[in-house]
């Protein structure tokens, strides 16, 4: 891809594009260092808050502040807070998670529900998944952060995601009507959007993944760079015309 005149901001995929396990990925700190924080991290991650991942991202080298972090979980749990305040929430997550509901005035139970909430749960049991089930038989609006199956781990391994818990429990339940909150939807694209304050045809969409990064950015009108294989493109110099920064140098 060859010089972007008109591209003045990116948003920017975090697993397979920044990082993959407990590494960044080569050329990630010196592409978000020449966007000079005209950027905001656009995750399907359903295990963090953006605080926990701004800590994380700094001890791998990667200079991001957690207000430049948009993340599937805590923008679902923002979303159900907002329109459903003080509703009762069985959440199969994260510790992390269930302490942000609990922030934002959400009320985690383990029964009688009004939402089922599906992030990253490494405690995934028998026992949590028969709850859920229960739940939803029993009328509980499901929530999903994200529909991923799984994300790449180190060395290729297989890091099963929030999609395989809500396969798992469709497969109890049968077909159910269900939101899903992270990529390829629109809501943090729209979150990002809003951060970078630039309108879309300005904006970049960059991933690693066809049908969430890819798809998302089709459905909300953005162009897209893939990367692939866990190379990142070598970034030239940003362009300055007249004193503002307006435009990138990509090369793959």
């Amino acid at each position: 891809m060859g010089s972007l005149q008109d591209v003045r901001g990116c948003l920017v995929d975090l697993d397979g594009t920044l990082v993959r396990g407990q590494q960044a990925l080569p050329g990630a700190s010196a592409f978000l260092e020449a966007l000079e924080g005209r950027f905001v991290i656009v995750s399907n991650d359903a295990e963090h808050t953006p605080l926990e991942l701004s800590r994380g991202l700094k001890r791998l080298g990667l200079a991001v502040n957690q207000r430049r972090i948009v993340l599937a979980g805590t923008t679902a749990l923002d979303e159900i807070a907002r329109r459903l305040p003080r509703a009762r929430i069985f959440m199969m997550a994260s510790k992390s998670l269930m302490a942000h509901a609990r922030d934002q005035g959400l009320v985690p139970v383990q029964t009688r529900p009004d939402i089922v909430f599906l992030g990253r749960d490494r405690q995934f049991s028998y026992e949590r998944l028969m709850i859920a089930a229960n739940a939803v038989r029993d009328g509980a609006e499901l929530v999903a952060a994200n529909p991923d199956l799984v994300h790449p781990g180190p060395n290729g391994a297989i890091v099963p995601e929030t999609g395989a818990l809500l396969a798992a429990l469709i497969a109890c339940t049968g077909p159910v009507q269900h939101r899903v909150i992270g990529k390829p939807e629109p809501a943090l694209f729209e979150a990002g959007l809003a951060l970078l304050t630039l309108p879309k045809r300005a904006v970049m969409m960059v991933g690693d993944n066809p049908a969430t990064d890819g798809e998302g950015a089709r459905r909300f009108g953005l162009r897209y760079f893939e990367i692939r294989d866990g190379v990142f493109p070598l970034l030239g110099s940003v362009v300055t015309h007249h004193g503002s920064t307006s435009a990138l140098a990509l090369t793959a």
